[in-house]
């Protein structure tokens, strides 16, 4: 792998819609997914939502901030609609075009995440349709993603800014699908279609992924990465792609914050940092001996700076408190090849709704802004 360490973040909620980060875009409709907003507006309406928001949301400018900011990538999800050949849906080949010419501009490298799969890769609001999860069960729809994948390969190959592709965001393992709980967390609007879904075999996931492989790599040159998400299980994959054709894989994989109790230590700052050293620090590291690990989504939520704890932590605690558990992350992502920041921004009113407040920690520019993630760390 060459030297670049990655310090990147997620463009999210840009080309792939998630509520949660930008509720306005759901006004006037029950929707909580994707895959119902076009379906829940009168098509004009949807498509003049949609084009507004792609044009503002991130532009040019914020590219130039990216790179001031001291990173050096960007990750950006897009859905299995890119081409704009499923209907309702718009593409946004256009808007991804643009990225790169001005990624190119700034200096910026671009990770492509396909973020979603028609028929539902996990079932969560993130992957386009909630409480959904049959796409492996559905054989044109996983050719399908080979061939958007194809088409990204074959459009993006070649371009100076292309870091890599990444087959295919967070799908499920079969063992997860109940331990997770899914479709009591995203409710399903339809249980007819709903019926039936489950996560995706160990075995197919496998297949899958060297299927996508040799996809990509025919269609790209040898040193712009193919990168796989872990699936949730990151010591899975020991055995996988060691035959000498693979070249150039990376391993993703998302670490989100457990609570201090969960990895078994006390309710303090100092102790929490200390235990994501050790416990997400020797995780990557362990992996790193089999693949490049890149840990493609993070963030500064924690259960020591919850809205409920908020009372109990003065500012400068609190401020405190971030900066330990932030500096803890990016010395135990330092064992990988880098990190992208999920996201780099929320369209919330943190401050005069309640039900947005406490959400800075999820913003890459708020938790620069607020210190909490101090620039030179990065």
């Amino acid at each position: 792998m060459n030297t670049m360490k990655i310090k990147g973040v997620n463009l999210g909620n840009w080309l792939v819609l998630e509520k949660w980060m930008n509720r306005a875009l759901f006004d006037g409709t029950d929707a909580e997914d994707e895959y119902y907003l076009p379906r829940r507006l009168p098509k004009e309406v949807y498509e003049a939502r949609i084009q507004t928001h792609r044009s503002e949301y991130i532009t040019e400018r914020d590219f130039a901030h990216i790179r001031a900011m001291g990173l050096n990538a960007v990750r950006i999800p897009v859905p299995y609609f890119i081409f704009g050949d499923r209907e309702p849906f718009l593409g946004c080949v256009n808007e991804l075009d643009k990225a790169f010419s001005w990624a190119e501009k700034y200096g910026l490298k671009i990770l492509i995440d396909l973020h979603t799969a028609p028929g539902g890769q996990n079932g969560f609001d993130n992957g386009g349709i909630c409480g959904v999860c049959k796409w492996s069960q559905l054989p044109e729809e996983v050719s399908f993603v080979l061939s958007v994948l194809e088409r990204l390969a074959k459009r993006y190959g070649n371009r100076e800014a292309l870091w890599g592709i990444e087959i295919l965001n967070e799908p499920i393992l079969e063992q997860n699908w109940e331990k997770m709980n899914v479709q009591a967390r995203y409710i399903p609007v339809d249980q007819e279609m709903a019926a039936g879904s489950n996560g995706h075999p160990m075995n197919f996931m496998r297949q899958f992924y060297m299927d996508a492989y040799d996809t990509l790599r025919s269609n790209m040159p040898a040193d712009k990465y193919v990168v796989f998400h872990d699936c949730f299980e990151l010591f899975l994959w020991k055995d996988f792609m060691r035959e000498e054709k693979y070249r150039n894989v990376v391993l993703d994989t998302h670490l989100y914050l457990m609570g201090p109790d969960e990895l078994g230590c006390e309710w303090t700052a100092d102790a929490y940092a200390a235990k994501i050293r050790e416990y997400y620090g020797n995780a990557v590291a362990e992996m790193q001996q089999y693949f490049p690990v890149v840990v493609g989504e993070w963030c500064l939520s924690n259960a020591l700076c919850t809205r409920e704890r908020e009372a109990l932590l003065s500012p400068e605690e609190r401020k405190s408190t971030y900066q330990k558990i932030a500096k803890a992350q990016l010395d135990a992502w330092s064992n990988g090849e880098g990190y992208f920041f999920w996201s780099y921004k929320l369209l919330l009113d943190m401050t005069n709704r309640s039900d947005e407040a406490g959400s800075e920690s999820w913003d890459m520019d708020r938790c620069l802004d607020l210190n909490w993630l101090p620039k030179e760390w990065l």
